[in-house]
């Protein structure tokens, strides 16, 4: 399916800590997270093991916030999460 990253998306990327290529891979192959509103959300948990602020975090976990419109994905916000997580597949 094709990805539409709404410019909103790669402003909260940046801020956050995560890139377009990270956004699509967590849209191609992350994990189902339930939400409201008739939106959907991915998520993946990647290896970090890096300083953010200062703080050395193991991993960092990235959030992808979504719509299906006209057979696109149109991602509304990404979140990133630093700490330690259980990877998933």
């Amino acid at each position: 399916m094709k990805i539409q990253i709404d410019p909103h998306t790669l402003e909260r990327a940046a801020e956050r800590g995560a890139s377009e290529d990270e956004i699509k891979d967590v849209l191609n192959t992350g994990f189902d997270i339930p939400v409201k509103r008739g939106r959907q959300c991915k998520a993946k948990v990647y290896k970090f093991n890096k300083k953010r602020l200062n703080t050395f975090f193991e991993h960092k976990k990235i959030e992808v916030l979504y719509t299906i419109e006209d057979d696109k994905i149109v991602t509304i916000t990404v979140y990133v999460f630093y700490g330690k997580w259980k990877e998933q597949q």
